[in-house]
């Protein structure tokens, strides 16, 4: 990877399409309902396509599945895949992988078997999806390999477009993803830097709170258009924060080049944009 080159990092893009197993059928309702609330058309492209798209933009972006099987009752594109695509278009790719911590030791044992045998670069948690609050203490084992390889975990956060709309709201439940469940994480894991994804409606006091407190948590801006930031997020992030902030999308809910142009309008510090853009994720990522 050639970090000079790039212009930007987006660090929260999902792969949504396996070029190995067939789409799973059950998941069309969910996508639909996703494709209303994020108002795209759910047609979603494999890793090598976005790895094109991507480079074409002079972009790097971290990819990675849901490990939803267990909460969702669909099939998932395995981490085997993820990091194996990724490591194929490794000047733009970066994999990281998802284990739902229901699966006990054995998504311990898979999570060691990642890291040593296909080298992924972090871990992505889903709690809404995969019903569990953060600092729950199944969760501890798992958390203790990504620990010991000081790699990132990244956590959804706040509302969920996932089942957003469906009866029930597909069933799922927002209260997981309050970040102030990761404080404890935070505090109990130090040396595992800590991502909480999107701004987190209606918690985003909560977590400002946190990745003010905590040197090893960041925010990233995915899943919302930047004209939609709350004013007290955009104010943090171009001074307390300003370090500790990464660009994101959403990928595929949301394009870079929409994301980007909504972030020009705001009244973010010249000298803050490109750490926000790059850096701070370079940085994290150890890529420089």
């Amino acid at each position: 990877m050639k970090l000079d080159e790039l212009v930007a990092i987006d660090v929260h893009t999902h792969a949504e399409v396996s070029t190995r197993v067939l789409p799973d059928e059950s998941a069309r309702e969910l996508d639909e309902a996703k494709g209303r609330y994020f108002k795209y058309v759910p047609q979603h492209p494999t890793i090598p396509q976005m790895a094109a798209y991507y480079r074409e933009r002079k972009m790097a972006f971290v990819v990675f599945a849901v490990d939803h099987e267990k909460g969702l009752g669909l099939k998932r594109i395995s981490n085997e895949e993820v990091a194996e695509a990724a490591a194929e278009h490794a000047d733009v790719a970066i994999p990281f992988a998802s284990i739902d911590p229901g699966r006990g030791k054995m998504g311990v044992r898979e999570a060691r078997r990642l890291i040593e045998d296909f080298g992924v670069k972090g871990f992505k948690f889903h709690p809404i999806v995969q019903e569990f609050f953060p600092n729950d203490h199944v969760a501890y084992p798992l958390y203790e390999v990504i620990a010991e390889a000081k790699l990132p975990a990244l956590f959804h956060t706040g509302q969920t477009g996932i089942g957003a709309g469906m009866r029930a709201g597909g069933g799922l439940r927002v209260k997981y993803a309050n970040p102030i469940h990761l404080d404890d994480v935070a505090a109990d894991f130090p040396d595992m830097p800590i991502i909480m994804a999107h701004p987190s409606f209606p918690w985003q006091d909560e977590a400002l709170s946190v990745a003010t407190h905590k040197p090893q948590v960041y925010i990233d801006l995915s899943g919302w258009s930047p004209k939609y930031f709350p004013p007290l997020l955009v104010q943090y992030a171009n001074t307390l924060l300003k370090h500790k902030v990464l660009f994101g999308t959403d990928f595929p809910l949301l394009t870079p080049e929409r994301w980007i142009a909504d972030f020009e309008q705001l009244d973010v510090k010249p000298d803050v944009r490109p750490l926000i853009m790059k850096e701070n994720a370079a940085k994290l990522l150890g890529l420089g």
